[in-house]
């Protein structure tokens, strides 16, 4: 039964479609690369018998896939749009509003509900605009020298490094549209067939900052706009952008295996608050990097099946406790375990609703700068848990490609393994479709392993526009408060009350922070800054002041200044943001020394 559909694969992944990099190694090593195919149909195979041999006896557990339908301001997110971004919501609401006439049908309040299958309807082409800072203001971005952050890879790689920019939209960038008759399949991959590239972020005067420096409800935001900016770039790029409908999936209510990673975290947030990444996963991966890093064939060579089931029930049964003899495992075996835990999750790490635009994205986009950037959006599209899952994931497997010489898993190797674990969906449209996007997604997760630095990074152009967003609200809350006259009176009451000592009241003159940290000695300080005042100059600053306190050096690295309050919920600073600049985007917060969660 599976030949025609091995056959139709293979034709997908020719020399054209799939060819692996080109590389200087040894024979030896080259032996490897031409045996990828072979391993992809030998993961595959591991992955269907593991699938038919495991016997559920747990009560299942019906779980609603994340789909981000919290109440947001509607008005205050549109008001934040770019217009390449503007015209993706016109065109998809009157594609929905039409829709929804001819079905008699009320119109939705969830924003997300219109972005599904993109209509037919003539691309337009997007209009450029000038580069918006941070701080929503449009101005020219200073660029100090030597601030890069650069992602390197394959030491061997000659390429040109070339420049990434996050201070404007990806979509307003795109100012040709590609005719989709110049993309021929002997085109299409043609720049993959030599090393990848390698990218680098140029730092603003407000630096970068990571999705974990932000709070939860600004991440929400963040996700609501990358969803209209990956519909307005693919717009521009002239693709259509497909989703897949989402539906409830049913995995374990306890145990390790087969259970969605909320239920994980929930029941291990318990004993250790604030963690991100549940801890049976954390296990696994540790196993690995302490003892299988160097291992020749590590995620390629199969353990035993037999004892991988036999060690599943064991650690289901003493994980809990800690009785676990981790000692017992050997390296292929976990790395089986491993991979057992990624696939069996209920709701796939990168979620099946955009599996579609994961998939068109390597098979319609020539460009890897391009292809880069509509991977950044999906990526900060995921869920908290998957994403924080996911970034512990591709940190141990660039560990592993990096130990290449001793290990023989080149990044092509490595690839071609993991994607048939974390792209072939088990619910109800497993066919051989799936299969197909698999074996296409291991260009993916070439990409996601290389890249990994420069995607979990908020691009600044998204941190401006909730900046506005978080303005716009709290204007229209003003608003509305105003229209109430009770409220009116009071507020005039406390405008008195507010002038009347304001002799005797000094405000803080302009320059001027007032920088707190509750955990020291010195609990408040004012400092005044100038135009290359930045971040880290305040923390070491501070710390000289409580001259008492030892080990300086090492809490300036685990102290951070954090942006509280005003248009931002919780923003933790770049060491090297220039502080005059993030002052003057947001005044009204309130600075803040305090340990960074990680």
């Amino acid at each position: 039964k599976s030949l025609p559909r091995r056959q139709r694969i293979n034709r997908m992944l020719s020399s054209e479609s799939l060819h692996p990099p080109v590389y200087s190694r040894s024979n030896s090593q080259a032996s490897v690369d031409s045996t990828s195919m072979e391993d992809f149909w030998c993961e595959v195979e591991n992955i269907k018998e593991s699938t038919e041999d495991r016997q559920d006896d747990q009560t299942l557990l019906e779980v609603k896939p994340p789909d981000g339908s919290e109440e947001e301001d509607g008005e205050a997110l549109l008001s934040t749009l770019t217009r390449t971004q503007a015209a993706a919501v016109q065109k998809r609401y009157n594609t929905y509003t039409q829709t929804m006439r001819k079905k008699n049908k009320h119109t939705v309040r969830d924003v997300r509900d219109i972005f599904g299958v993109s209509d037919n309807s003539p691309t337009f082409e997007a209009i450029p605009v000038s580069p918006m800072t941070a701080n929503g203001i449009q101005l020219a971005v200073h660029k100090p020298a030597n601030s890069y952050l650069e992602c390197e890879f394959e030491k061997d790689n000659q390429s040109v490094t070339e420049e990434l920019s996050f201070e404007v939209s990806f979509s307003e960038s795109i100012t040709v549209i590609p005719k989709h008759r110049e993309w021929h399949s002997n085109q299409r991959f043609k720049k993959e067939e030599s090393a990848l590239p390698n990218f680098m972020i140029r730092k603003s005067r407000f630096g970068l900052t990571e999705v974990g420096d932000l709070s939860l409800d600004d991440l929400k935001k963040i996700r609501y706009l990358s969803l209209i900016e990956l519909t307005a770039f693919y717009d521009a790029l002239g693709i259509e952008l497909k989703r897949n409908r989402t539906e409830r999936v049913k995995g374990r209510e306890n145990g390790l295996f087969g259970v969605p990673l909320t239920v994980l975290l929930e029941s291990d947030q318990k004993k250790i608050p604030g963690i991100k990444v549940p801890l049976i996963f954390q296990k696994l991966l540790f196993k690995l990097e302490e003892t299988g890093l160097e291992t020749e064939g590590i995620l390629r060579v199969p353990g035993s099946a037999s004892r991988v089931k036999i060690l599943r029930q064991e650690i289901e049964a003493k994980f809990e406790d800690n009785t676990f003899d981790w000692d017992q495992v050997r390296n292929n075996d976990a790395a089986g375990l491993l991979k057992m835990f990624i696939r069996e999750l209920p709701s796939p790490l990168f979620t099946v609703e955009y599996l579609p635009a994961f998939i068109t994205l390597v098979e319609k986009i020539p460009n890897i700068k391009l292809q880069l950037q509509a991977l950044h959006l999906l990526i900060m599209l995921l869920p908290d848990a998957s994403r924080d899952a996911a970034k512990v994931l591709l940190q141990f497997l660039k560990k592993v490609v990096s130990n290449e010489r001793k290990n023989k898993m080149t990044l092509w190797n490595v690839s071609m393994i993991v994607a048939p674990n974390l792209f072939v969906y088990k619910g109800k449209r497993a066919n051989q479709e799936e299969m197909l996007a698999a074996a296409t997604a291991a260009r993916i997760v070439r990409l996601l392993i290389k890249y990994q630095d420069i995607l979990w990074t908020v691009p600044n152009f998204m941190i401006s526009q909730v900046r506005k967003m978080n303005e716009a609200a709290m204007n229209n809350t003003r608003r509305q408060l105003m229209f109430d006259k009770g409220v009116r009176r009071l507020l005039r009451r406390k405008t008195m009350e507010r002038e009347r000592p304001e002799k005797t009241e000094s405000d803080i003159p302009e320059g001027v922070i007032r920088v707190h940290a509750p955990l020291h000695s010195k609990v408040s300080m004012a400092i005044q800054l100038n135009n290359q005042t930045k971040v880290k100059d305040i923390v070491a600053r501070f710390y000289c002041e409580n001259s008492q306190e030892p080990s300086e050096n090492m809490k300036i690295q685990i102290q951070s200044l954090h942006e509280i309050g005003g248009n931002i919920g919780q923003h933790c600073l770049d060491p090297d943001a220039y502080m005059l600049d993030v002052y003057h985007a947001n005044s009204q917060a309130e600075w803040v020394i305090k340990p960074k969660i990680s």
